[in-house]
């Protein structure tokens, strides 16, 4: 067992021995509110409080106001045009402009407003998944509430009494095939231990679109677009890190389709779920997660091998964009004999061809993607994207690219 691997479990150690008396998850520790703080519009916390704020690439973060001692969001169910790819433009359904929708941010003990629009032309309601609130805000039309009308508000205030990963999303079925979800992340009061320095959030769709078209097909069994956080690959923005770092990611999933999440060349521990926080240490090293329908999973590791390396669904259909039936025995054509990743004698092949290779590397040009290898778009395609271990000479030269961008 290597030094890092030892240092994360006793830090889990720790974590089990100041909770034995607890239950296994982090929902039930009820604790009084913090006194108020100042109201920022970004997601940046106090490092001295040992939480790194969440990152959740190609996705922004919800604004909020403070009043009388309650942060207050604004959310507006609503259509939104979005690409998935450059030039491949989706009507979807989301929140103030985004598909998912915006981040929330909070902490525990924080007293929420959240005042829901629905700019929709149907019956709408908003559920906040896996959060232990009074019956009256838990979202469920025709149950606890009556659904928001068109043009019409909802104002849902509670406080926060756990942390862990959650999420929001439409409790109206084919409405979350649109599209509507978004974290509603809860950071505990004090850092879990071992303490994290990147936290990077991943929301995981999956869509069916077909041929002409840009509005999803919400009754379908297959799909053929599949996004982490509204971008398939390769237009997901890869996650920065330092060597050396310890990771979290938290995934979640709103869809029809279970995610096995594996990540290359690093072992990760399991710490939470959509209960909470696995109050643990009998954890175990994986490399894939699964990652069910309605569930969260925080994966944590150290990221202590260089290198820039793939995180993805490992469903085979899942690692491509626009699945298509003509391909092997459904499809042969003697012409592709010699294409330019093929072999002259392919068109003698039986199932040729299977697996497209597109180099497209100079449409993604961002800072993030700064010094990836030549020929990388073409092996990064559907659910997939990337977490680059940079040495930090090389780190903090991308921040810099990146701050010179804004």
């Amino acid at each position: 067992m290597n030094s890092a691997r030892r240092s994360f479990l006793r830090g889990l150690a720790t974590v089990a021995g100041a909770a034995t008396a607890a239950t296994t998850s982090a929902q039930h520790v009820h604790l009084p509110a913090p006194p108020a703080k100042p109201a920022s519009p970004a997601p940046d916390r106090d490092p001295r409080d040992g939480i790194a704020p969440v990152l959740t690439p190609d996705t922004p973060h919800m604004p909020w106001r403070l009043e009388s001692g309650v942060k207050v969001f604004e959310i507006a169910a609503e259509h939104v045009r979005t690409e998935f790819l450059p030039g491949r433009v989706v009507d979807a359904w989301g929140f103030n402009g985004s598909v998912p929708g915006p981040t929330i941010e909070v902490n525990d003990g924080d007293r929420v407003r959240l005042v829901v629009e629905n700019r929709l032309p149907e019956l709408f309601s908003m559920h906040w998944h896996g959060l232990e609130i009074p019956v009256e805000m838990d979202g469920m039309p025709g149950l606890s509430q009556e659904p928001i009308k068109p043009g019409e508000k909802f104002v849902y205030e509670f406080t926060l009494k756990q942390n862990g990963t959650f999420f929001y999303h439409s409790h109206m079925a084919m409405q979350e095939m649109m599209g509507m979800i978004g974290f509603f992340i809860i950071h505990p009061r004090r850092a879990h231990a071992p303490r994290v320095d990147r936290d990077f959030g991943i929301v995981l769709q999956e869509w069916a679109i077909l041929p002409n078209n840009t509005i999803p097909n919400t009754m379908a069994m297959e799909f053929n677009w599949l996004t982490m956080n509204g971008k398939a690959g390769p237009a997901t923005t890869p996650m920065l890190v330092k060597r050396g770092e310890r990771v979290r990611i938290r995934l979640i999933n709103m869809g029809m389709d279970h995610h096995p999440i594996h990540l290359h060349g690093h072992q990760f521990y399991v710490t939470g779920t959509e209960g909470g926080r696995i109050r643990t240490t009998a954890v175990i090293p994986e490399n894939t997660v699964l990652v069910g329908v309605a569930q969260a999973r925080d994966i944590e590791f150290v990221a202590d091998n260089p290198g820039d390396w793939h995180l993805h669904c490992h469903l085979p259909h899942h690692m491509m964009n626009q699945m298509t039936a003509m391909v092997g025995p459904a499809f042969h054509d003697p012409g592709m004999a010699g294409h330019a990743h093929g072999s002259p004698q392919a068109s003698t092949v039986p199932g040729f061809p299977q697996d497209m290779f597109m180099e497209i590397d100079d449409r993604f040009v961002k800072p993030e993607t700064y010094g990836l290898r030549r020929g990388w778009t073409a092996g990064t395609m559907g659910m997939m994207t990337i977490i680059r271990v940079l040495e930090p000479a090389m780190f903090d030269k991308i921040q810099a690219m990146k701050a010179g961008a804004r």
